[in-house]
Protein backbone atom coordinates (compact mmCIF):
# COMPACT_ATOMS: atom_id res chain seq x y z
CA UNK A 1 0.00 0.00 0.00
CA UNK A 2 1.17 3.64 -0.82
CA UNK A 3 1.52 5.85 1.85
CA UNK A 4 3.89 8.85 1.47
CA UNK A 5 3.94 10.05 -2.22
CA UNK A 6 5.68 13.00 -3.58
CA UNK A 7 5.16 15.27 -5.90
CA UNK A 8 7.25 17.53 -8.37
CA UNK A 9 5.70 20.63 -8.95
CA UNK A 10 7.25 23.68 -10.70
CA UNK A 11 3.80 25.23 -11.36
CA UNK A 12 2.75 24.20 -15.09
CA UNK A 13 -0.66 22.96 -15.86
CA UNK A 14 1.06 19.43 -16.36
CA UNK A 15 2.62 19.43 -12.45
CA UNK A 16 -0.84 20.72 -11.54
CA UNK A 17 -2.13 17.79 -12.99
CA UNK A 18 0.62 15.15 -11.44
CA UNK A 19 -0.65 16.82 -8.10
CA UNK A 20 -4.27 16.27 -9.22
CA UNK A 21 -3.52 12.38 -10.06
CA UNK A 22 -1.44 12.02 -6.63
CA UNK A 23 -4.11 12.86 -4.57
CA UNK A 24 -6.57 11.27 -7.06
CA UNK A 25 -4.95 7.67 -7.34
CA UNK A 26 -3.60 7.66 -3.62
CA UNK A 27 -6.09 8.68 -1.15
CA UNK A 28 -4.79 8.90 2.22
CA UNK A 29 -1.48 8.84 1.57
CA UNK A 30 0.71 11.53 3.23
CA UNK A 31 1.52 13.52 -0.33
CA UNK A 32 4.39 16.09 -0.47
CA UNK A 33 5.09 18.36 -2.89
CA UNK A 34 8.83 19.41 -3.77
CA UNK A 35 9.76 22.50 -5.70
CA UNK A 36 13.24 22.79 -7.17
CA UNK A 37 14.52 26.19 -6.71
CA UNK A 38 17.59 26.57 -9.40
CA UNK A 39 20.88 27.69 -8.56
CA UNK A 40 23.40 29.19 -10.83
CA UNK A 41 23.94 27.47 -14.54
CA UNK A 42 25.47 27.94 -17.55
CA UNK A 43 22.02 28.74 -19.00
CA UNK A 44 20.78 31.20 -16.34
CA UNK A 45 24.33 33.20 -15.70
CA UNK A 46 25.92 33.86 -12.18
CA UNK A 47 23.01 36.24 -11.49
CA UNK A 48 20.60 33.92 -10.29
CA UNK A 49 22.87 32.02 -7.86
CA UNK A 50 24.09 35.18 -6.07
CA UNK A 51 20.34 36.66 -6.20
CA UNK A 52 19.66 32.91 -4.16
CA UNK A 53 22.90 33.38 -2.21
CA UNK A 54 22.28 36.98 -0.98
CA UNK A 55 18.47 36.17 0.16
CA UNK A 56 18.96 33.17 1.67
CA UNK A 57 16.98 30.09 2.94
CA UNK A 58 13.90 32.52 3.50
CA UNK A 59 14.68 34.32 -0.21
CA UNK A 60 14.59 30.43 -1.61
CA UNK A 61 11.31 29.25 0.08
CA UNK A 62 10.10 33.13 -0.87
CA UNK A 63 10.39 31.79 -4.20
CA UNK A 64 8.92 28.56 -4.22
CA UNK A 65 5.53 30.07 -2.21
CA UNK A 66 3.47 31.03 -5.18
CA UNK A 67 4.25 26.98 -6.25
CA UNK A 68 3.22 25.91 -2.88
CA UNK A 69 -0.12 27.73 -2.80
CA UNK A 70 -1.36 26.69 -5.73
CA UNK A 71 -0.57 23.37 -4.76
CA UNK A 72 -2.73 23.83 -1.50
CA UNK A 73 -5.33 25.33 -3.36
CA UNK A 74 -5.56 21.86 -5.71
CA UNK A 75 -5.27 19.77 -2.39
CA UNK A 76 -8.33 21.61 -0.44
CA UNK A 77 -10.05 20.46 -4.10
CA UNK A 78 -9.37 17.35 -3.24
CA UNK A 79 -10.20 17.66 1.13
CA UNK A 80 -6.77 17.19 1.15
CA UNK A 81 -3.01 18.82 2.55
CA UNK A 82 -0.05 18.85 1.26
CA UNK A 83 3.59 18.78 2.92
CA UNK A 84 5.97 21.14 2.00
CA UNK A 85 10.04 20.63 0.66
CA UNK A 86 12.05 23.13 -1.14
CA UNK A 87 15.12 21.71 -2.93
CA UNK A 88 17.67 24.15 -4.87
CA UNK A 89 19.55 22.72 -7.87
CA UNK A 90 18.86 20.87 -10.59
CA UNK A 91 15.32 19.48 -10.73
CA UNK A 92 15.99 15.92 -11.11
CA UNK A 93 18.77 16.07 -8.56
CA UNK A 94 16.41 17.77 -6.50
CA UNK A 95 13.53 15.35 -6.77
CA UNK A 96 16.23 12.19 -6.29
CA UNK A 97 17.56 13.65 -3.39
CA UNK A 98 14.11 13.18 -1.21
CA UNK A 99 12.95 10.19 -3.38
CA UNK A 100 13.75 7.45 -1.29
CA UNK A 101 11.57 8.84 1.88
CA UNK A 102 8.66 8.20 -0.41
CA UNK A 103 6.55 5.32 -1.81
CA UNK A 104 6.27 6.56 -5.31
CA UNK A 105 7.07 9.42 -7.11
CA UNK A 106 5.05 11.28 -9.24
CA UNK A 107 5.38 14.23 -12.09
CA UNK A 108 3.86 15.64 -14.90
CA UNK A 109 6.56 15.28 -18.39
CA UNK A 110 6.27 18.33 -21.36
CA UNK A 111 7.48 15.10 -23.50
CA UNK A 112 9.13 18.10 -24.81
CA UNK A 113 10.84 18.43 -28.79
CA UNK A 114 14.46 17.87 -29.07
CA UNK A 115 14.80 21.32 -28.65
CA UNK A 116 13.72 21.00 -25.35
CA UNK A 117 15.54 18.04 -23.80
CA UNK A 118 18.94 20.13 -25.44
CA UNK A 119 18.43 23.25 -23.44
CA UNK A 120 16.40 22.13 -20.56
CA UNK A 121 17.32 18.16 -19.82
CA UNK A 122 14.70 15.89 -19.65
CA UNK A 123 14.10 15.53 -16.09
CA UNK A 124 11.10 13.05 -15.63
CA UNK A 125 13.69 10.32 -18.02
CA UNK A 126 16.04 11.28 -15.38
CA UNK A 127 13.92 10.79 -12.38
CA UNK A 128 12.07 7.49 -13.91
CA UNK A 129 15.65 6.10 -14.79
CA UNK A 130 17.25 6.75 -11.24
CA UNK A 131 14.67 6.89 -8.56
CA UNK A 132 15.08 4.44 -6.04
CA UNK A 133 10.88 4.08 -5.69
CA UNK A 134 8.43 3.64 -8.43
CA UNK A 135 7.80 6.20 -10.86
CA UNK A 136 4.72 7.60 -12.03
CA UNK A 137 4.89 10.02 -15.23
CA UNK A 138 1.61 12.06 -15.72
CA UNK A 139 1.36 13.99 -19.37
Amino acid sequence: MISRVLVAVDGSDLSERALRYALDAHPGAAVSVVHVVGSASPMMGSAAGIALSETGADGIREAAEPVFDRAREIAAEHDATVDTVVEVGRPARGILNRAEEFDVVVLGTHGGSIADRLLVGDVAKTVFRRSPVPVTVVR
